[in-house]
Parts: structure tokens; sequence; C-alpha cells
């Protein structure tokens, strides 16, 4: 039955529809925050999986109906997931996916389709909403229901849900989500904000999400279903038992082995032992492979289990890490710059056994990434690109175009490095940076905005600061809790959060949080700020060492960039009619760039900056205005018998009549000046034709007087 709930969210109505739309899903709603509608359809299967692992698909489309345009391409439909949708799925499928038990295996999958789009209504925000809601009304067993906001930041207030516009002047671009008790997702760019202020915006956040959760479970109690009844799939008590009589200690001492590759090689060849063992023990009293191949899944799940105790008990009650640091301790650092030769800057980022290769590329403004989705921006000028080849971490694997983590993870370092670039007018360049992840165990994202800083420094982009980034971790028993520095994979994979925090010396530029548990106090929050600060500097410190501040001169590789602005209703003149103008400059200038701004900016690039001068003289010379009054050293290109014409500058010539070539009369024009004299003038008179009359002996008797 279709019913309609509606509630005031700080000026905008929030409407939510059911059971009128996709009635055969699991559940679903529409949810309609002023112009802004989402379509979230959620579906669970009817069986749990054997995968061992919980199969969640979350995808957030963007239909570009949806904001009245029509794609783009050659065949004019929506293709491939844009990059901010691919963002906006894994940002709604981290505050989900912890809330889920552990051993359930049922297939979930979470459609959200905007179907009408407000920029100023965040469609993200909305997706988020009706996706927590269309998994409760339809039952789906998971300790929901959660919500998300945006929070921005200017002259000392926060903004709920803030405009594109007013995102363009706001020091922070926040989202939080979370439940009503807790925050279990964070993801922000901010312009070098202070850890208590990002605090303070966070709680902010909270507070609105706590109204919102409370608006969905008004709806649930009215019209969701029953909770469904589902199998956890969990390992029998007599496996586990069995498993750790074979496993016998050593896994536990294993954990202990600093060094990744013999620790992960170590554990490996014990589990293959007792799986192989374990096989063919149940092959032997007659049980099919098939119900084999199934309970060894159940033996890698509790030998994997035996590792997290180990790990997570030597961390909150002995204080040691598996890798013998101490808390707040940072592994080994090393930063160089200048490692290739031909890119336009590059850098080595090295910790531990992360280890990442920066480099930038600078071109034309031309040349900036397309947008086609339903944004207001048409194009960037940034873009930051991470790559994880499987042999950075000693494995083989697929490779191929990007998946959704090296997204995430370029965009991550994309937010961060984007608060301390200059702007266009500043530094007209398109900036690409790419990440190439040459070691990796924990936090390659963060070493990517190390090395990314570097690399434009040493590429001479005059960044505002450095920036560097670190991951902190969380094990918490209870009340008691551990927050960890500069976390490593084991202590990613089996810790309960991944709290990556980038920033200058002045604030911080970029966070990002995720968490296993249902979700960290403030207090948490605060103590892992803090610390992430204190290592953020000594990764200053090290990163000054290789480079402290912008080279004042590019590569020599690098092309050459002037900015000149000129009256916008002088584009038309400069390019001429079919483009004749500008392609006359660029065949003179050795194929010059030319980029014509709407606004009158002209950005002109080259590898020599004697052609970029040579096209911005030309380009002067055609929106060059005559005035009256003035002299002009010109050069004789025509004689007539009534006079001579003078060319003043490429493209405009005048012409002195006989009677005003000398003080004294003249018969020929030619007793006075030849064909190609250089002849100095005066401008006399400027017709209405644009026709300009000059007089030579004008000139003349101003030498008398």
């Amino acid at each position: 039955m279709k019913k309609v709930f509606k509630k005031d969210f700080y000026g905008t109505e929030l409407v939510v529809e059911t059971g009128k739309f996709a009635k055969q899903a699991t559940g679903a709603c529409m949810v309609r925050y002023g112009d802004t509608a989402v379509l979230s359809a959620s579906v669970i299967g009817r069986e749990p999986s054997r995968m061992d692992f919980f199969p969640l698909m979350v995808i957030y489309q963007e239909k570009l109906y949806s904001a009245g345009k029509i794609p783009g391409g050659f065949l004019r439909r929506e293709g491939r997931p844009t990059e901010h949708e691919t963002l906006i799925s894994r940002a709604i499928d981290r505050p989900l996916r912890p809330l889920f038990s552990e051993g359930f295996r049922y297939e979930v999958q979470v459609i959200n389709t905007v179907m009408s789009a407000d920029p100023n209504k965040t469609p993200e925000m909305t997706a988020l909403f009706g996706a927590s809601l269309s998994l409760k009304l339809g039952g789906v067993p998971f300790e929901g229901p959660v919500a998300g906001v945006m929070v921005g930041y200017k002259d000392g207030e926060f903004i709920l849900n803030p405009t594109p516009e007013e995102l363009l002047d706001s020091e922070i671009d926040l989202i939080v989500a979370g439940t009503k008790d807790a925050i279990n997702m964070v993801e922000a760019g901010a312009k070098e904000v202070d850890e208590d202020i990002m605090l303070d915006a966070i709680m902010f956040g909270h507070d609105k999400i706590k109204e919102l959760v409370a608006f969905q479970e008004e709806i649930i109690a009215e019209v969701g279903k029953e909770t469904i009844e589902v199998e956890l799939l969990l390992p029998e008590d007599s496996l586990i038992k069995e498993v750790h009589d074979l496993e016998a200690g050593r896994i536990t001492k294993a954990v202990s082995i600093k060094e990744k590759l013999e620790r992960q090689n170590t554990i490996e060849d014990i589990e293959k032992e007792i799986q192989e063992t374990l096989e063919a023990k149940y092959l032997a009293e007659g049980m099919d492979k098939y119900d084999v191949s199934s309970l060894l899944k159940d033996v890698r799940a509790i030998l994997e289990e035996i590792q997290v105790k180990e790990v997570r008990r030597l961390i909150t009650e002995d204080k040691i890490r598996p890798d013998g640091r101490k808390t707040d301790e940072i592994r080994d650092l090393e930063s160089e710059i200048d490692i290739l030769k031909r890119a336009h800057g590059s850098s080595l980022f090295t910790r531990g056994q992360t280890q990442a290769l920066a480099t930038v590329t600078l071109g034309a403004l031309r040349e900036s990434q397309i947008i086609d989705d339903i944004s207001v921006d048409e194009n960037k000028r940034f873009m930051l690109h991470y790559n994880f080849p499987q042999f950075s971490v000693g494995s083989t694997g697929r490779y191929g175009g990007p998946g959704r983590r090296e997204i995430g993870h370029g965009a991550l370092g994309e937010r961060a490095l984007y608060q301390v670039l200059p702007d266009e007018n500043e530094f007209p360049y398109a900036i690409r940076v790419v990440s190439e992840i040459l070691e990796s165990n924990g936090s390659s994202s963060q070493a990517t905005i190390c090395a990314g800083s570097m690399a434009l420094m040493a590429a001479g982009v005059p960044i505002k600061a450095p920036v560097a980034g670190i991951a902190m971790g969380l094990v918490m028993d209870g009340d008691n809790y551990t927050v960890l520095t500069d976390i490593q994979g084991l202590e990613d994979h089996f810790g309960d959060m991944d709290f990556k925090v980038a920033g200058t010396e002045k604030g911080i530029c970029s966070l990002q949080m995720d968490i296993k548990i249902s979700g960290i106090t403030k207090a948490i929050f605060k103590e892992s700020l803090a610390q992430a600060k204190k290592a953020r500097m000594e990764i200053l410190e090290n990163m000054n060492g290789a480079i402290k501040e912008p080279r004042k001169e590019l590569s020599e590789f690098a092309p050459k960039v002037k900015l000149m602005q000129v009256s916008p209703d002088k584009i038309r003149d400069i390019i001429g009619a079919g483009g004749k103008n500008i392609t006359a400059i660029i065949e003179q200038c050795n194929n010059v760039k030319i980029d014509i701004e709407q606004d009158g900016r002209i950005i002109l690039m080259h590898e020599e900056t004697f052609f970029i001068n040579k096209a911005m003289k030309l380009i002067e010379d055609i929106i060059r205005e005559v005035e009256v009054g003035e002299k002009y050293l010109g050069k004789v290109t025509r004689i007539e018998k009534f006079g001579a014409f003078v060319e003043l500058w490429p493209g405009q010539e005048g012409l002195v009549h006989i009677s005003k070539l000398d003080n004294k009369h003249i018969k020929n024009v030619e007793d006075v000046v030849k064909l190609g004299d250089t002849i100095e003038v005066k401008v006399i008179k400027v017709d209405e034709k644009g026709r300009v009359d000059l007089s030579r002996k004008d000139v003349l008797n101003d030498i008398k007087e």
C-alpha cells in the first residue's frame, strides 16, 4: 500500500514514498529532497552464498536525464560508471557493510538511481538515506538505520548540505555517516583546517544524522517488514577445536615475525599443512569433495581468526605491534626527488615496506579532463591517478583498468593535494600526478600524497605548502582501546578502524575514516587526530630533507606558459574569419598552443619562450588600437599619386596624403619617400570606417617647435 512520509529538514522538505515503486524488490523507496529524487531498491538472496565473504553490492547511478542532459560519446547513453558514481557507491557501501553480522553470507544488492537531480540538494546523501531505508523496509537484518550529511564551514559557521556554490568558498567539504549512536564513516577535503574545527564539524554532522535516523525509524515502524530470519555461516565448535589442536600455537608465534613476506609465507605454510591434513582425513572418512571444499573454507576462516585474536591481544593487552613498534611510532622514512629525468617532476617516498613513485606532467588547459555527469562542473585541470600493480605485494593477479579501490585511493590523494594548488590564473596548466605503488604494506594512499606533494614541488608547481598523510588505526576490546599510528597491512586488516589524515603544518587537507565496528566516540576521534598531527609533522620534516619548497623554474622538458588578458570583444578579431588569424599565428610560431577563454584570458604554451613571446606580439598587434595624436614608426608599403600607405604594425595601415608628407609643397610622393622606407608619422584622424589618416608634416613641425 502506498504511503507518503514528510519531514521538514532545516528548510527543505524530505519526502519518502513507499509501496508505489519497484514493488518486487525486497525493499524500495523513492526519496525526494527538494527537487532531487532517488529511487533506492534492495534485494536479498533467498539462500546463503557459499562464498567466504559477504557478497554486498552497492550501486549509485546518475541518469543524465535527471539533470536534463543527453549523454556524450558515440552511443549517447550512459555507459560505465563515472568516477563520481564509483566514489559515491563506495561512500554508501562503507557505512552499511560493517553493520551486517559476522557469518552473514546472503547476497545483497542495493541499487540507488538518481532520477531527478538538483545539485543544491545533495543526490549523494539522499541516496545513502534511501539505501539504508530500503534495506530496513525489506526486513534485511542489519544494525541500521544509517544516514549521512554534508557539512561546509565558512566565516566560523557550519553549513548543512552546502550547495556547490557554497562549497567554492567553504573551508571544509565533509561527508559524515553513522547511526544514531556513533559515526562510522567520514570523508573530507579541507583548506588546511585546524583539528578542533574538523572535530566540531564531524559532531555537527552527527547531530543532524540522528534526526534523519529517527525519521527512518518512524517509517520502518509503520510500514517496515519483519526482519528476515537468516542462517549465519559460522564454523562448528568441533571443527574449531580440531583446527586449534593442529595449529598448536604456531600461527600465534608467527604473527610476531617483523618482516612482512617472511611472516606471510610462514603463516601460509602452516595453514596449507593444516588444510591438507584435514582434507586427507575427511576424504578418507568418505566425505565427498564438495562438502570437503566447503569445510576447508571454514578452516581458513578459523585460521584467520586465530591471527586476528593474537594481533588484537598483543596490541590491546601487551601494547606490542606485530613489527615491534610503539603505538605512536612511524616506520623508517625515506624521501627522494628527481627519480626520472624526462618527467616534469618526480619523487620516491618510502615508509617501511610501502613505497610510492610519483610523477607530474604539465599540459595545456585544454588537456583538462572533460566531465560528463550531472554535476555543474564541465572539466577539471588537476588529476591524480593511483596504480596498484600486483607485484607491489608479491602477488600475481588481474591487470586491466582501475578498480573501485584504485579510483577511491586516487580521489583521496587528489582531494588532499588540490587544497594547496595555485589557481588557474597564477599557474595556467593542466596538472596530472600519477602514483605508481611499487611496494605496499599499508597506507599506500597516504604515501601517494607524500610522493605527489614532493613531485609537484620538484616540477616547480607553486603549491602553498607541502602535504603529508598518515593512516591511523584502532583496536578496541570493550572500553579498552589502542590508537595506532602508521598502520601496516596486518593491523588494517585485523583492526577496527582505518583513519587517514593528510595535511600541512598548518592544518588538515583531507580525511577519510572507515570502521568495522558500530561507531566511535568523540574522545577516540580527538585522540586519533592529535596522534595523527604529531606523525604528520615527523613525515613533513623527512620530506623537507629532500625538498622544502617548490622550485622557481620548470623542468627543461616542461612546456612554458604565459597568460595574457584581452577584452572579450576582441576574441573574434584574434580568431579571424574562419580561424584565419589564429591559424596564421600558430603556423608562424612553430605550432604554439593557444587556449582562448570566453572571459578574455589567453593561455599560450610552447617548449620555447621565444615562440610564446612572438605569438603574444602578433596577438597584441591584432587587438592594438590606433590613438589619434600618437606618433608611430612605420614602414612605407605602397605608393600612389595621392600619397603613401604606411604600415604602423602588421595588419594596421594608414594613409599619408601627399599634402601631409612634408612641410613644404611637393609634386611627387617619391621625392620624399620610397617603398620600404621607415618614417615617423602622427595619427591625425580615424574615420567611422576605421580608416587612418597620418601626417609626416605634423611630426616635422613638432620637431621645429
